[in-house]
């Protein structure tokens, strides 16, 4: 064990939590690998007692996942409790998500991140969110989506001079509203990690780090939004050829005004517009293309956890904010 985590509650005394995490959209066009966003949807579990179901995990929702061991829910919780060498808590975990899985929007991660922050919770150890960000980077392999679900807003990452990560995060604007444009068909990381070229020319990499900076000051607020530098040079154009729709929706939508970028690794696109526009027009674009519309928010606040019989943003038994009510 760490020496600062120290088990916050005595053997036995085993408290079942709920916990909410948010989708995420990551690179956001040039920051590959290293921004991300969290939105308002969610992935909401809890802990039950191991005799209340057959499965490991139940998905009250119906959606297909692995119901045993093998859950990425589960093998997270577990992965957690080995790190900080604490005994795995035999309970179950039922599950309800907002999170379309493998189109781009960080169901993977939201899966590592509720894993990890319920062991958290349930067997009581002390850990800040910064090493929670750290662990289920070395699940997840890196920071970019896992960041933004724990901690919410618009995170940053890299990695300094020293190894270590170095996360930044601030509140994107509010000037600007998130628009998804969610396929039916599915696309795996890994699938998609496969096209991407080994190298970048000197100007393609000095191309890369100029829009990297306009996209994340204009998320932030500090200037408007420029959508011709909205697209990045490593990751989108190799996707392009695997992901047709993506890559034609997303030309559509910057030739129509929206800052727009592939959402992870697709085949999801994510766009902002200023909260003042009518998105009507670009949802029949996206409709034309095989894209359903979902007008968005941000999601500030990250992974949220409750304990049972309380509250844990307002310390209350019946806060309307709770998690538990989404179950």
């Amino acid at each position: 064990m760490a020496a600062t985590d120290h088990p916050a509650q005595a053997a036995g005394e085993l408290r079942h939590h709920t916990v909410q995490v948010p989708a995420t959209s990551a690179n956001l066009g040039a920051g590959f690998d290293a921004f991300g966003l969290a939105l308002d949807r969610h992935l909401i579990v809890r802990s039950v007692p191991r005799s209340a179901q057959d499965e490991r995990v139940r998905a009250l929702d119906g959606t297909e996942v692995p119901t045993g061991d093998d859950n990425l829910v589960w093998r997270s919780f577990v992965a957690f409790c080995e790190q900080h060498d604490v005994a795995v808590p035999d309970v179950a975990v039922v599950a309800r998500t907002q999170i379309p899985l493998e189109r781009g929007l960080g169901s993977s991660s939201a899966a590592i991140v509720a894993g990890m922050t319920l062991a958290r919770e349930v067997t009581g150890v002390r850990v800040g969110d910064p090493a929670l960000v750290e662990l289920a980077t070395d699940v997840e392999g890196h920071p970019d989506n896992v960041a933004p679900a724990v901690l919410g807003g618009l995170v940053a990452c890299a990695r300094g001079d020293d190894g270590k990560l170095v996360i930044r995060r601030t509140n994107p604007t509010p000037a600007l509203v998130p628009l998804l444009f969610v396929p039916a068909s599915r696309q795996s990381t890994e699938a998609a990690r496969t096209v991407l070229p080994a190298t970048l020319s000197r100007a393609e990499v000095a191309e890369q780090a100029a829009r990297a900076g306009h996209v994340l000051a204009a998320l932030g607020g500090v200037w408007p939004p420029a959508p011709s530098l909205a697209g990045d040079r490593l990751h989108e154009p190799a996707r392009a050829a695997v992901m047709p729709a993506s890559a034609e929706l997303l030309a559509t939508l910057r030739e129509a005004g929206a800052h727009a970028w592939l959402s992870g690794a697709g085949p999801s696109v994510a766009a902002v517009v200023d909260r003042h526009r009518d998105p009507a027009d670009l949802a029949d674009l996206a409709a034309d293309r095989g894209f359903a519309l979902e007008v968005s928010g941000w999601d500030l606040s990250g992974a949220r956890s409750c304990p049972d019989g309380a509250c844990g943003l307002s310390g209350l038994t019946d806060c309307p904010l709770c998690p538990r009510h989404r179950l």
